[in-house]
């Protein structure tokens, strides 16, 4: 289960409806197992938005977060004392499920929020986690978190 405040649900949709029709994505920080709640709950604190590194043509279709900007998310999880939990991206006039594609560029254990965007309005949003034998995503619960501010 991740678990995530609704201003940064909103801050994702609104990233989304920004990029469109380039796809938008962004890191997801926070604390994984954070007691009382069981080890598998992801508590999702802080986004970082990162800039779609993809060429003009394809950012409608593909995101990429580039090795630089990898390194950056990882230094400020490091300062803010949080964990790097997954990514975000849109799915620009596409539905809010992963992608051959996106199983390809996954790694388990990650968190995978998705958000669809139709004619520049984000709506429907879920999460993925890639199987550990990589060959498919699992569905992850999305639970609203009073404030992001845990």
């Amino acid at each position: 289960m991740i678990r995530i405040a609704p201003e940064l649900i909103a801050a994702i949709r609104a990233h989304a409806q920004r990029d469109y029709p380039s796809e938008c994505c962004g890191a997801l920080l926070g604390r994984a197992g954070s007691a009382p709640s069981p080890a598998s709950t992801k508590w999702v604190l802080v986004l970082e938005p990162v800039e779609n590194r993809r060429e003009a043509e394809d950012a409608s279709r593909r995101f990429l977060i580039s090795a630089d900007d990898y390194r950056a998310i990882e230094r400020s999880a490091r300062e803010k004392s949080l964990d790097v939990l997954g990514f975000y991206h849109s799915h620009p006039d596409q539905p809010a499920r992963p992608s051959d594609y996106d199983r390809e560029h996954a790694l388990p254990s990650y968190s995978y929020v998705i958000v669809s965007v139709r004619e520049g309005r984000a709506g429907e949003l879920t999460s993925w986690t890639l199987d550990d034998d990589r060959e498919a995503f699992t569905p992850e619960n999305i639970a609203e978190i009073a404030s992001a501010s845990r």
